[in-house]
């Protein structure tokens, strides 16, 4: 099939290198020239394990080019994506201005091609966008076309897995043809016999905030009762594990740990929030997800600040993981975007290593943080960047920090002190090898005297 899609952020340039591996012809378009003269030339623009051999691949083969011209990719496809981003408003709102201006521009385009095509948000949008949509388009068009919802599921460091074996597909439309159509489209990702949900276009927009909302909930919901295990002398691990064993709760995102964060839970949390709100109707379990999860990301900076007794002033404290999670070098709403700046606050000198995130950082800190720029520096290795430490804190849970050599690691560090926002270490382990080892939800274990 001829396929456009319109955005090359992470999930356009996913979804279309996916369709391209699955033999459609595939023209992403973006309006950033540079972006697309680096795509042109080869140069993958996101970090995502497995995506870049299919890149080159469907390059090579000719079923996967990227333009600017968006006239050019509509007259030459048949199905076109819009994979714009939705960032949210200052009130939590999904700012659609992006989709609805590309809509528009569609609709004028299609006055001149005069010919049908189908168009499909596979961005993440509030109820009623379709509709939306589709007005955008009537504005300049009046022939025949139509609007399809079909939200992405994918998780970030495993979007390539995800993408092409789908738990299952969701699919919002009202038309037979564009049904055929989008059926056709994913039969060869569903071949093992995993479902493709058809629904009306409203069901499949709430859909999408709906599971991402719920998951958050499940991880709030760990962090609280984790918090709660520490004041009582519970382990949350072992209450993990007996809670996951009750096959109607499950073993998945049960994990505590310093709050969610990425591109998509925040967002979409505040979202469906909003989109209660204008329909008059309060959603307080979200309501206290939000708090609850700010409020989470914070926890790790605290302990410290507490085992310090508020006095970091000449303090060097290392930090494992920048990225939200492991395998991406996404930094969107990363905990420890919160947790750095507090410590430096309270007067820690902060050196970070992350596998993927650093330059992310860099240019993060540099725009929202430029006057701790000089209290932030980058370490070279896990290593190297423990030497006269006075204490680590770990973020996130990259496979590469599970198993370290600690006794190179206590060698090198001032004090051998380590908060753990992830829950990597056996704290039996940590005592025989004589660390201070604070965790979340679980017994801090001390030094020996």
């Amino acid at each position: 099939m001829n396929i456009a899609v319109v955005g090359t952020g992470y999930v356009g340039l996913v979804s279309g290198t996916c369709f391209a591996e699955s033999g459609n012809n595939v023209i992403c378009v973006d309006n950033n020239e540079a972006k697309v003269q680096r795509l042109k030339n080869g140069e993958i623009v996101i970090y995502e394990p497995g995506l870049e051999a299919l890149f080159h691949r469907n390059i090579k083969e000719k079923r996967l080019e990227f333009t600017t011209d968006l006239a050019y990719a509509l007259n030459h496809s048949d199905l076109v994506f819009l994979a714009l981003p939705t960032p949210p408003g200052e009130d939590g709102s999904a700012d659609l201005s992006y989709v609805l201006g590309v809509a528009e521009e569609i609709g004028k385009l299609l006055a001149t091609l005069k010919q049908y095509r189908v168009i499909i948000n596979k961005s993440t949008v509030p109820v009623g966008t379709a509709e939306k949509v589709a007005d955008k388009i009537r504005m300049n068009y009046s022939g025949e076309f139509d609007v399809v919802s079909n939200p992405e599921f994918l998780r970030e460091g495993v979007a390539v897995d995800d993408f092409m074996k789908p738990d299952r597909v969701v699919v919002g439309c009202s038309s037979e043809r564009a049904k055929k159509m989008m059926q056709q489209l994913y039969a060869p990702f569903v071949r093992q016999g995993n479902p493709i949900y058809f629904m009306d276009e409203r069901s499949a927009e709430i859909t999408k905030y709906a599971a991402n909302s719920y998951l958050a909930m499940r991880i709030t919901f760990m962090n609280e009762l984790a918090n709660l295990c520490e004041k009582v002398g519970a382990d949350v691990e072992t209450v993990r594990v007996g809670m996951g064993s009750d096959n109607r709760i499950g073993k998945r995102f049960l994990f505590p740990g310093i709050g969610y964060g990425g591109s998509c839970f925040p967002k979409d949390v505040q979202a469906l929030v909003q989109t209660a709100g204008q329909y008059g109707y309060n959603f307080d379990v979200l309501n206290a997800v939000v708090r609850v999860n700010d409020q989470q990301k914070f926890v790790l900076a605290d302990k410290m600040i507490s085992y310090f007794n508020g006095q970091l002033q000449g303090k060097k404290i290392a930090v494992w993981g920048i990225s939200f999670k492991p395998n991406t070098d996404d930094i969107r709403e990363a905990p420890a975007l919160y947790i750095i700046p507090k410590l430096i606050e309270a007067g820690a000198e902060v050196i970070c290593y992350d596998p993927e995130g650093m330059p992310n950082a860099q240019k993060f800190f540099a725009e929202n943080h430029a006057s701790m720029a000089d209290k932030i520096s980058y370490g070279a290795n896990v290593y190297d960047m423990l030497k006269d430490a006075d204490a680590l804190a770990i973020c996130t849970e990259w496979s590469i920090f599970r198993t370290p050599d600690l006794i190179k690691m206590k060698s090198l560090m001032k004090e051998p002190v380590i908060f753990d926002g992830r829950n990597l270490f056996d704290a039996q382990v940590m005592e025989e090898n004589g660390f201070y080892y604070n965790s979340i939800g679980r017994k801090t274990i001390h030094q020996p005297d």
